[in-house]
């Protein structure tokens, strides 16, 4: 595996933590930055703000994104992502405890390539988060993203 940034957009420090922990216990090696709403997502994928001056040839290898943000919800993140040309490729799951259709409905609308509902027990977690770190870092073939 080799060392891409996966970027966690995920406000609640509990799930935060459960996703580092079954990214690491997974061996998922991969650096993982952390945006705790959607303008710091938003700033780190496009070096604004607080990312100001980010070296923006290094993107994000997979996006794993909560939809309940403060600031900027993850819908509106997606939208973002999708309507830059440098981003519109980049890998988005939506990890979310959502169970809403609607959310999932315009997830998919919206361009997320994969829609996955955070289970509620650790070790069904765990094997969640190991299963998209395999899938998405290891199997997955992604385009080129645009410069």
């Amino acid at each position: 595996m080799d060392n891409k940034v996966i970027l966690l957009v995920e406000d609640n420090p509990r799930d935060e933590a459960l996703t580092l922990r079954a990214l690491k216990k997974s061996n998922i090696a991969n650096e993982v930055a952390v945006a705790r709403d959607g303008v710091e997502a938003l700033d780190y994928v496009f070096g604004t703000g607080t990312h100001e001056g980010r070296d923006l040839s290094l993107m994000p290898q997979l996006v794993l994104l909560d939809l309940k943000l403060p600031k900027i919800d993850g819908l509106e993140v997606l939208r973002r992502l999708r309507a830059d040309e440098r981003t519109r490729h980049l890998p988005v799951v939506v990890f979310t405890s959502s169970s809403e259709e609607e959310d999932m409905i315009s997830s998919y609308s919206l361009g997320a390539n994969s829609y996955v509902r955070k289970p509620v027990q650790f070790e069904q977690f765990l094997e969640a988060t190991k299963q998209l770190g395999m899938y998405w870092l290891v199997l997955n073939e992604a385009p080129p993203l645009e410069t």
